[in-house]
């Protein structure tokens, strides 16, 4: 440890910095990349602020030999290599904050007494002779796609021909940083820039830890935490896997080949977790979720499957699967044992494998628009799955694809799924059991006692013994008898269901519902109406329901029928208007007549009373009925589910 706390300015004095290929990319979101801003804001000018420790390792002379864009900076300027072991996310930051301040300010001018280009000499990279050869001071191993993204969308500079222009989260990350500190930076003007560069070279001190070659490196790095954002198992499995790589008792080359191919499957898996930027996989999910169809032929298939045995199960491939990949199957021991238990270089490799040809059938089953390989109604269907929700079904769904059945068998499987949910969220009538067993079939499908085929006819089977039930209807009834709908998990799903039906009868065909628009209510901005308002001030209200009793009048406002989706957030204020101010307002086009396909419909009456809300109640449950075919009893029955019998005494 250096007693000394240094500086940025002097961190990167005749130095290289690297990130080398066991660490994880850029993490750093608004969270961290806010705190990191209001700490340099909020230090006073006299000041110092201690940001961490940065732990280093020397580069070893047979790999820094082959970096043949650095050797003249090594060799002619005695720059030392180093590798940065942890604080790279801080010194990151830092950097990507420096390229953003000589965006900003012209090449005339200067900061602090020294141009942009002198500070991008210090900081960002340096040249031979100011010609077009490159020694990037801070960066990425070569073979990290992160290597090339940074360079060419954060520093600016030309790439060669055979760049591939590889996104991952990482690489979001890093373009989200830039944008956010170059909006921060227009907010000043240029004596505060000087400011804030002057704190972040001068005033941000640093502990400079350098790790020697007794200590082993991939065990040091796994006990260091980045500041507010903890390393995720996926990250840790990456060195953990290169770690091993160095292990086994193999020919030289055949480390360096693992080592090779777990960087590539690492670059595949955040290639595709983060390849939608609008809607990113989380990377623990998916490791989670692999690992119970990997590992899953560890259960007996003739283990006894009672309740508390699926429980057993559950917690095993669910609670505790980051222990068990990464101090049972993955771990030093292993290399140690003899027989069917010891670790080879075989286990690892197909398990990479494996987890590289699944994230690709992961992000399309999450992204289905995304891919040509699914017709029109399999990516139909599995949007509907996104929108319900299919985590708990998202194992079953991944190990049925990677099995390649036919389309039909797929499309098959993905309408009961879908039917399955629905049901389960309908009812939530013992159904704790039942993402247990589900996950009972996940690991028969992946050790091939149970087909694709066999799977949909288990479930439609268990469909129809639920709903089949004497006591489906009267569970309903017990469910939505006290509070209503309104706070129903699936009221959005269920109305966008009912919206897209009135959508496929229309002539226009035109959608006007945006369901991450729609299923993301905040603050005073709503996306499911009261159509009778939840404070019903105006006489107009107070003419049709105060004949009933409080009590009736809460049910008619949460009942299933009074719940209309919005095409767009409307302001809450708008829901104590009368019924027709809320039809058609037309000063700024926010009424029924201008919005949604179901409050156009509902725009077309010309008043709304008790009567309608039980009537279009009914026809709702008509709707459910036949597109979940779902028995739900005849017109009795259905004002019984709605708890409207005091309309029709």
């Amino acid at each position: 440890m250096d007693n000394q706390l240094q500086s940025i300015s002097r961190i990167f004095t005749e130095r290289l910095y690297r990130i080398p290929d066991y660490q994880r990319g850029y993490a750093w979101t608004e969270k961290q990349l806010k705190d990191f801003w209001n700490d340099i804001i909020q230090l006073e000018n006299d000041k110092n602020h201690y940001v961490g420790v940065l732990t280093l390792e020397k580069v070893p002379f047979e790999n820094f030999d082959k970096w043949d864009d650095d050797k003249w900076i090594i060799k002619s300027k005695s720059f030392e290599p180093y590798y940065i072991v942890d604080g790279q996310q801080r010194l990151t930051t830092t950097i990507i904050l420096i390229q953003a301040i000589t965006e900003i300010i012209s090449r005339k001018e200067t900061l602090n007494y020294s141009t942009s280009d002198e500070i991008r000499k210090r900081y960002i990279f340096d040249s031979k002779d100011g010609g077009i050869s490159r020694s990037y001071i801070f960066g990425y191993e070569r073979d990290n796609p992160s290597y090339e993204f940074l360079k060419t969308k954060i520093f600016l500079e030309n790439s060669g021909p055979s760049y591939l222009k590889e996104e991952t989260i990482y690489t979001h990350n890093l373009l989200f940083a830039k944008d956010f500190f170059k909006e921060k930076l227009k907010e000043l003007n240029k004596s505060e820039v000087e400011v804030v560069f002057r704190k972040i070279t001068q005033n941000f001190l640093y502990n400079i830890y350098s790790i020697t070659s007794d200590i082993d490196v991939f065990v040091a790095f796994e006990t260091m935490n980045n500041r507010g954002k903890p390393l995720s198992n996926l990250e840790l499995l990456k060195n953990r896997l290169i770690y091993i790589s160095t292990k086994f008792e193999v020919d030289e080359s055949e480390k360096v080949q693992l080592r090779k191919r777990v960087n590539d499957s690492w670059k595949a898996v955040y290639h595709y977790l983060g390849r939608n930027k609008e809607r990113p996989l989380k990377d623990d999910f998916f490791l989670m979720n692999h690992y119970m169809i990997y590992f899953g032929n560890e259960i007996p298939s003739d283990a006894n499957q009672s309740w508390m045995r699926l429980r057993r199960i559950q917690t095993f491939f669910r609670d505790r699967y980051e222990e068990n990949l990464l101090e049972h199957k993955f771990s030093l021991k292993n290399l140690n044992y003899e027989g069917d238990k010891k670790l080879t270089i075989n286990d690892v490799n197909n398990y990479i494998e494996s987890l590289q040809k699944s994230v690709e059938i992961w992000f399309n089953v999450y992204n289905p628009t995304f891919t040509k390989d699914y017709s029109d109604e399999e990516k139909l269907l599995l949007d509907k799955l996104y929108r319900i929700g299919m985590q708990h079904f998202a194992p079953l769904l991944l190990i049925c694809y990677l099995k390649k059945p036919h389309k039909s068998t797929r499309i098959k499987l993905l309408i009961a799924i879908e039917r399955l949910s629905f049901i389960f969220m309908l009812s939530e009538f013992r159904i704790l059991p039942s993402f247990f067993e589900f996950n009972k079939y996940t690991i028969q499908v992946a050790k091939g006692d149970l087909t694709v085929v066999d799977l949909e006819k288990k479930i439609n089977e268990y469909i129809e013994e639920k709903i089949n039930q004497k006591d489906f209807i009267i569970e309903l009834r017990k469910k939505f008898g006290g509070e209503g709908f309104y706070d129903w998990a699936g009221i959005r799903y269920f109305l966008f269901e009912y919206e897209l039906s009135i959508k496929d009868k229309s002539k226009t065909k035109r959608t006007k519902i945006d369901w991450l628009e729609y299923s993301n209510e905040k603050d005073d901005f709503i996306t499911v109406e009261h159509i009778y308002p939840q404070t019903p001030k105006e006489d107009c209200w107070k003419n049709s329901f105060n004949i009933y009793t409080i009590k009736q009048r809460r049910i008619l406002n949460n009942s299933l029928g009074n719940l209309l989706p919005l095409s767009r957030p409307k302001n809450s204020s708008l829901q104590n208007k009368c019924f027709q101010e809320k039809i058609d307002n037309s000063l700024n086009k926010v009424g029924f007549r201008y919005g949604s396909y179901s409050e156009n419909e509902v725009s077309k009456l010309s008043e709304w009373n008790p009567k309608d809300i039980l009537e279009r109640g009914v026809r709702l449950l008509e709707f459910a009925e036949q597109r979940w075919q779902i028995p739900l009893g005849d017109y009795a029955s259905k004002v019984q589910i709605l708890n409207l019998e005091f309309l029709n005494p």
